[in-house]
């Protein structure tokens, strides 16, 4: 099969890798319909996460099951199936409290970005389709593989709520999905803190109610501003850096609420301004199978189009303009067709 692989620092190239096979009797195979480049693959592309040479790419998947193991009893060869970034068996205690991405078995999945897909712990991890989807519905249901779930999870961590004024920090992918989900869930208000006309727009289409393009303490000031000197009830970090965590906790009212679902690197937080600031963190690596039939639900209804991120659209082949498009903020989301 084809497959992106990326081989060092920027060098992602679309190769020959050997076809998935079941390993273990709770395994799936899939054959990938959809697949696309996360925020998070930009990382070790731009060598700031290390990693074994060559890597397979890819955790974002809606695909068709061709094969599973003896084990599996919940999905069946022919069924639609979207799944999360982390297998997880969805029945240890973890699970069952909706932490399925800190499962006690859990495994990641990786390599996405192919014709086929191995899915360990394949019942617990992949939701059918309610039925065949249309090849419009694709991309939407891609997105709830990774970046809708994400952005969901930042809004719930978050707690945003009727009434409540949100601001979201982070202007990609997960950010605007942030956004989506904040106005899903009944924020009142929704601040999208973007510097990119486009993705303001998109913004205000998934229901942002004001655009703040300041960042860092003008940022902050701004919020401040928005809110009669009090702060955002809600704030979601969708970034990842020391500056977007610093200026969503400083956005945030005393007492309010951060969902921070960037990919953490090199933060570290102040502790006396924390203690203080009375803000409540909570987030983490999404928990995105706890959502998925939520969420499949919502799109499958066309209540929502989350798809809308994806502004760029690829064959596989093309996956390293992919790369090159959302390294170079040319695109928000790109997808691949495989």
């Amino acid at each position: 099969m084809r497959g992106a692989v990326l081989h060092g620092k920027g060098d992602v190239r679309v190769e020959a890798r050997d076809r998935p096979t079941l390993v273990e009797p709770t395994d799936a195979i899939i054959r990938v319909s959809a697949a696309c480049v996360c925020g998070s693959d930009l990382w070790p592309y731009r060598g700031a996460d290390s990693y074994d040479e060559p890597v397979g790419m890819g955790h974002e998947y809606v695909g068709v099951v061709e094969e599973v193991g003896d084990a599996v009893t919940g999905i069946a060869p022919g069924h639609c199936v979207v799944g999360s970034f982390f297998a997880s068996d969805n029945t240890c205690e973890i699970c069952r409290t909706g932490y399925q991405a800190s499962c006690v078995h859990r495994q990641p999945v990786a390599g996405a970005q192919a014709e086929y897909l191995r899915v360990p712990l394949a019942d617990g991890t992949l939701v059918a389709t309610p039925g065949p989807p249309g090849a419009d519905l694709l991309p939407s249901l891609l997105t709830a593989s990774d970046v809708l779930g994400t952005g969901w999870f930042g809004a719930v961590a978050a707690q945003v709520g009727p009434g409540k004024t949100v601001a979201v920090v982070g202007d990609g992918a997960v950010g605007l999905l942030g956004v989506l989900a904040a106005q899903q869930l009944g924020a009142e208000r929704i601040i999208a803190m973007s510097r990119h006309e486009s993705r303001q727009e998109v913004a205000r289409e998934f229901g942002a109610t004001e655009i703040v393009v300041e960042r860092g303490e003008d940022g902050v000031a701004k919020v401040k501003e928005l809110t009669d000197g009090l702060g955002a009830h809600s704030v979601i970090e969708a970034v990842g850096t020391q500056e977007s965590m610093m200026q969503a906790i400083r956005s945030a009212r005393p007492g309010g609420h951060v969902g921070y679902v960037g990919v953490s690197h090199e933060v570290s937080l102040p502790g006396q301004e924390l203690f203080f600031s009375h803000v409540h963190l909570h987030g983490g690596p999404a928990p995105v199978r706890q959502f998925l039939p939520e969420l499949i639900d919502l799109i499958w209804r066309r209540q929502i189009d989350p798809g809308k991120v994806f502004d760029l659209v690829l064959p596989l082949e093309d996956a390293a303009e992919g790369y090159r498009a959302m390294d170079e903020r040319r695109a928000i989301k790109a997808l691949l067709w495989p």
